[in-house]
Order: structure tokens, then sequence, then C-alpha cells
């Protein structure tokens, strides 16, 4: 079993989080709330997925 890196633990971390918010708000997706577009918790999960899979380099990074 590999051993997840800085990255992934916090992306497990964030995911966390988001659930714990929407479950608050009682939301299924972030799309639903009115914060939607200025969230700060949301703007740090979609960092923490981006560098979960960029491994924290930039620029040159593919889906």
């Amino acid at each position: 079993m590999q051993q997840k890196d800085r990255f992934e633990l916090h992306l497990e971390e964030m995911i966390v989080k988001l659930q714990s918010c929407q479950k608050n708000r009682e939301l299924k997706s972030c799309s639903n709330c009115e914060l939607y577009l200025k969230c700060e918790l949301r703007a740090d999960y979609v960092k923490s997925v981006y560098n979960s899979m960029s491994k924290g380099d930039t620029g040159g990074f593919e889906f």
C-alpha cells in the first residue's frame, strides 16, 4: 500500500470540511449555495485538488 503524501492528506482534510459544510447547510452540492462564488472553503478545496494532482508543481499540468 502506497503512503499518502502531504497533498493527498490535505485533500482528504478539505473533503471532510467541505462535506461538513454541505451537511450543515443541508446541501448536496456547493453549486446550490448562495456563497458559491465567494466561498473561501470551496476555493481552498479546489486548490487542494489541483495540488494533490500536480504535487505542488506549477505550470505544465495536464488533466
